[in-house]
């Protein structure tokens, strides 16, 4: 239990940092560029849908991480937010790509497809409906400070080492440190040649690599930002309100379905079935948790169940990378996850049937 217990923790940390960093960065970059930086991405609906299922292509969770925050941010739109949950298979794309080396490329390549057609049709259906958006705020909602400041920024210029200036900037350094030194690592399936000591990009020490860059950024940010940005928008906004609870219902969530699922014998409810497997694969894959769909994975390589079963659970799961997005904002985390094992279930099936 011990172990269990530290071992969530460990994750929790992870993923709250990896979020809290992106939001710091995302925040920084758009107010201190009055929102020009991410003026062509917030422009371009094609765009946003076609990054957002990059990120989720990205083997493990940290691109989803990065896509959540954006999405948050107000910066891209909730069919880019369903695009990467499409796309992404979570860390079972480390075991997809180490048992059947063969099919993987093939599999990403329909799931990204799949993910930018369905993010477009997302995004026009809910303009058509008049559905502006499901979100409850978000990280960009501040920018308004510009349009009556642009000349000293948000607020006062001036500059001081205060405490919270103090206390974000060891965390941040704190939090880089653990990500550079492997504290934070979780383990993933071992893919054959993989080197332990280089960084290999069918690893995803290379992403934890990346966000250490980006937290020396937000470093940058932390040293010559002002008061009242630090103050207002980096302590208030996003470490006092977001952080607690992006960790607690992180961890929650990790501790409640780890408990459920010792309950539970998937196994045995396995069965040659294919339209029954398609049903319970996508089923399975609404746990926001990475683990309980590595048994379809295995299934496939094993010859036990056809394709359209594997692409329908790896359609609808996405690993951890929506557990940020069930603590920020739990209507879009519903209505992104009920999308994706509806489409999960069309494309399963579609693919039986031909």
């Amino acid at each position: 239990m011990l172990h269990l217990l530290l071992d969530i923790f460990r994750n929790s940390v992870l993923i709250t940092g990896l979020v809290i960093v992106m939001m710091m960065l995302i925040e920084s970059l758009d107010l201190e560029s009055k929102g020009s930086f991410f003026a062509g991405l917030r422009k371009s609906h094609t765009g946003q849908i076609v990054f957002s299922a990059l990120l989720g292509l990205i083997p493990g969770c940290i691109g989803g991480f990065a896509s959540v925050s954006l999405y948050t941010g107000g910066i891209l739109s909730f069919g880019a937010l369903a695009a990467m949950m499409i796309a992404s298979c979570g860390d079972e794309a480390f075991m997809i790509i180490a048992m059947t080396p063969d099919k993987a490329i093939p599999l990403f390549i329909l799931l990204f497809v799949i993910a930018v057609v369905c993010g477009h049709v997302t995004d026009m259906v809910m303009k058509k409906a008049g559905i502006r958006d499901f979100r409850n705020g978000g990280i960009g909602k501040p920018q308004a400070c510009h349009v009556h400041n642009h000349t000293h920024g948000c607020g006062s210029s001036s500059k001081s080492l205060t405490w919270k200036r103090t206390v974000m900037f060891a965390g941040v350094i704190i939090f880089i440190a653990a990500l550079v030194s492997g504290i934070l690592d979780h383990d993933h399936a071992t893919i054959p040649g993989e080197s332990r000591t280089a960084v290999n990009f069918l690893s995803e020490k290379w992403m934890q690599y990346l966000f250490a860059a980006f937290g020396v950024i937000v470093l940058v940010f932390l040293v010559f930002a002002s008061d009242h940005f630090v103050d207002e928008h980096l302590w208030h906004h996003i470490v006092k309100r977001h952080l607690p609870v992006i960790f607690c219902w992180t961890a929650g969530i990790l501790l409640l379905v780890e408990l459920g699922l010792r309950q539970l014998d998937i196994d045995s409810w396995i069965s040659d079935n294919t339209a029954l497997m398609i049903l319970l694969a996508a089923a399975v894959g609404l746990i926001p948790e990475s683990g309980p769909h590595l048994i379809f994975v295995t299934l496939y390589a094993s010859g036990i169940v056809p394709m359209p079963v594997l692409l329908a659970s790896c359609i609808s799961q996405d690993g951890h990378s929506s557990l940020p997005l069930l603590a920020e904002d739990k209507k879009s985390f519903a209505a992104a996850k009920l999308l994706n094992f509806a489409i999960a279930l069309i494309a399963g099936y579609t693919a039986m049937l031909l």
